[in-house]
């Protein structure tokens, strides 16, 4: 047996969406029917812009997505809880959504990239964007959340040391918020670049005398 258990999308493979690195949407993205999981996503209501960068965001987007030749509208919502009330928060919904999103939310990730850019331009304070698609990401981060809790009790229960697949930052930071409470672990994250991924790792219960398995 192996010092670690390595996870990856095809040890998942059969299991539950919600039991997956990835959510259901996930798979379902690029293809037609890729709006199937946000037909459940239940939408907030529409926002004006308050501001000139706000609409200047929704703008951009807007056209971007027209330009894509895409059926789907760009929402602005209020910031997501936690988050800094100047955040602008963009939602794309409709038939193409799932082709928004692409494979692993990679289309999904470069809008919001170039959206930022265009809104904050130098010499201009810094202010976050998010562009999610049909609720994906709320998904997906539920959907980590809850698999990282499950492989916590894991790495509890066999003492051994679990390490993910390699993790965008996005991701990584929410598997380290939802162990950041979880008694009997703590975690960290290893490896540069593309391939930096979290690692579970039981700590020694005080009097018993043993260590995790080591990496």
């Amino acid at each position: 047996m192996g010092d670690t258990n390595e996870l990856n999308d095809d040890a998942w493979e059969g299991q539950d969406p919600n039991d997956a690195p990835l959510p259901k949407a996930d798979a379902d993205a690029g293809s037609e029917d890729g709006e199937r999981g946000g037909r459940r996503h239940k939408r907030e209501p529409d926002l004006e812009p308050t501001d000139d960068r706000q609409r200047k965001a929704l703008d951009f987007l807007t056209t971007v997505v027209r330009e894509m030749e895409m059926e789907c509208t760009v929402h602005l919502r209020r910031a997501r809880e936690g988050n800094s009330v100047d955040e602008i928060n963009l939602e794309i919904a409709g038939r193409d959504a799932g082709r928004i999103i692409g494979k692993k939310g990679q289309v999904l990730s470069a809008l919001q990239f170039v959206t930022h850019r265009v809104i904050n331009r130098p010499g201009l304070d810094r202010r976050h964007v998010s562009v999610d698609a049909e609720g994906y990401k709320s998904r997906r981060d539920d959907s980590l959340a809850s698999m990282a809790k499950r492989l916590g009790k894991q790495a509890v229960e066999q003492g051994k040391i679990i390490t993910f697949e390699p993790m965008n930052p996005r991701d990584r930071r929410v598997v380290h918020l939802a162990l950041a409470g979880f008694e009997g672990v703590i975690t960290r994250s290893d490896g540069e670049g593309d391939d930096r991924r979290v690692q579970i790792i039981p700590v020694r219960r005080a009097g018993s005398g043993t260590a995790p398995t080591p990496v």
